[in-house]
């Protein structure tokens, strides 16, 4: 190898070497001041939830539970709905139980392909 090409390269691995710790220092500082940063904005979201957390906690308002209004029925009108609550109640059970018999009945019925008389076979 040539003397000058040694020289040029010698030359070029010292300023190399000299800008080095220099680059890493200034990535170094980058890097901190990215983070400071990123845990600034931690803090003050987190800060901003909480507040807001506890505004909307000071803004709801307990829940209000209406009286229930009481019937103002008769012994015989109260003894007439009662009957007619309980026939629609029996009328609903009955309806489904014969939907399920229906269905169990429905899945074990097993039904025929049909199939062409024998005769018909040879004419084909």
């Amino acid at each position: 190898m040539k003397i000058k090409l040694l020289r040029e390269k010698i030359r070029r691995l010292e300023k190399r070497l000299r800008e080095g710790p220099a680059k890493l220092a200034e990535l170094k500082r980058r890097l901190e001041a990215a983070e400071a940063v990123k845990a600034l904005s931690a803090a003050r979201k987190s800060a901003a939830r909480t507040a807001a957390a506890l505004i909307a906690e000071a803004r709801k308002k307990p829940p209000v539970k209406r009286a229930k209004r009481k019937l103002n029925l008769s012994p015989e009108r109260r003894a007439q709905l009662s009957a007619a609550m309980k026939a629609r109640w029996a009328a609903k059970r009955a309806a489904e139980a014969n939907a399920k018999i229906a269905s169990t009945v429905q899945d074990f019925t097993v039904e025929l392909s049909p199939q062409p008389p024998e005769g018909e076979d040879a004419a084909l």
